[in-house]
């Protein structure tokens, strides 16, 4: 099989610097990352994994998540909120190379530069996309009125396009029925109760679903209840698993850079550099070795995706564990980070606090450490009775 090329896309510096200035702004206000949107916007961040012969920059998955790893050094929660517009896109491209055309709408949508959000998580469903709580009742002309309350809506102040699912019951079997909202369509509320101990920026709020009503053509899948491999999933299993877990390789990234320049700016009262402390030495390149395997694992899976590897069943563990070991990794580089510089990292104007903050999100994005194991177990032994 022919190995996926992309076109060159960057992230220009300046543009990096001033979003890295805005983010301890957001954070304290907690507010959204408004500027950072508009900023991006113009520099084409949206159209990057839009095809070229549509206005976009044609970037596969694996250089998508290179890039949310430089934004997440910049800016955790701005990387966080815009990269579900990427997840979007990017589970296009994937049913798009699979043959299927059923999300054109989101590639003909990110190429005008409209934002596009997820409307997913729901409260207390560990299904995630497998079942619903939300009602989707039909029109009798192919579209449907969705009505319940979804949690986690990242971009919830600025969105143009929000996908939506629920669950048909007037059939023989439950339907999960896939569609897509636009934000002058009304029916949809969302509450200002993002106030939480991280990654506040994406001011990922909860969102009340009034009969909002889809029709049609924009419609976009009807799968069973329960888990399946259907491309819409995949896709967007795929994209969200890597394009989150690259944001924590982006933080710990981070962390050890901040690690590195504390210690090598900083002397003992012997005078001797910190930076020459064999505990020090020994912490940091625990830190750096951390950091290089999970980007290296992430890295690798998104390359699968974008060159149509066939992993067949292993595809949803590999997935799972990846994301959930970047997490956990994450979590000790920060930590250890915080440990080694010391009692200044503390301080509440510290960076090294608010990536504290942040990378204890990465806990609660499925799939969970918990759920992940579900996973790589059943993979293993069989599912359970």
């Amino acid at each position: 099989m022919t190995k996926a090329t992309s076109p060159g896309w960057t992230l220009p510096d300046d543009l990096l610097a001033r979003i890295a200035e805005r983010a301890p702004r957001y954070d304290a206000e907690n507010t959204f990352c408004t500027e950072d949107l508009d900023e991006l916007r113009a520099a084409g961040w949206l159209r990057i994994g839009v095809p070229v012969e549509q206005g976009g920059s044609g970037l596969g998955l694996a250089a998508t998540v290179a890039l949310q790893q430089r934004l997440a050094q910049a800016a955790p929660a701005t990387a966080l909120g815009l990269g579900m517009h990427q997840v979007w896109v990017q589970a296009a491209r994937s049913v798009s190379a699979r043959g299927g055309a059923f999300l054109q709408t989101v590639t003909d949508h990110a190429a005008d530069d409209h934002l596009l959000a997820f409307g997913v998580s729901e409260p207390d469903n560990d299904a995630v996309l497998f079942d619903s709580s939300t009602t989707a009742e039909p029109d009798g002309d192919g579209g449907y009125r969705f009505t319940g309350t979804k949690v986690s809506t990242s971009l919830a102040p600025a969105w143009d396009v929000l996908s939506v699912f629920g669950k048909d019951t007037t059939g023989p079997e439950p339907r999960l029925v896939h569609g897509f909202v636009l934000r002058s369509d009304g029916d949809v509320e969302h509450v200002d109760d993002w106030d939480t101990l991280g990654m506040r920026a994406t001011q990922s709020r909860t969102t009340r679903l009034l009969g909002v009503h889809v029709p049609a053509e924009r419609i976009v899948r009807s799968l069973p209840v329960g888990p399946t491999a259907d491309p819409l999933v995949f896709g967007i299993f795929a994209a969200f698993e890597l394009l989150v877990a690259a944001v924590y390789v982006g933080v710990a990234s981070r962390a050890v850079e901040l690690a590195v320049a504390a210690v090598s700016g900083r002397r003992g009262r012997d005078g001797v550099a910190r930076s020459q402390d064999p505990d020090v030495r020994r912490a940091v390149a625990d830190m750096r070795g951390a950091v290089d395997a999970v980007a290296l694992q992430v890295g690798s899976l998104a390359r699968s995706v974008d060159d149509g590897d066939d992993l067949g069943a292993r595809w949803f563990p590999l997935l799972v564990g990846t994301k959930a070991r970047t997490v956990d990794a994450a979590r000790h580089v920060v930590d250890e980070a915080m440990r080694v510089v010391g009692g200044s990292a503390y301080a509440a104007t510290s960076e090294l606090s608010r990536l504290a903050r942040d990378v204890r999100a990465g806990q609660y994005h499925p799939s969970t450490r918990d759920s992940a194991a579900r996973t790589i177990a059943a993979a293993e032994l069989g599912p359970l009775p």
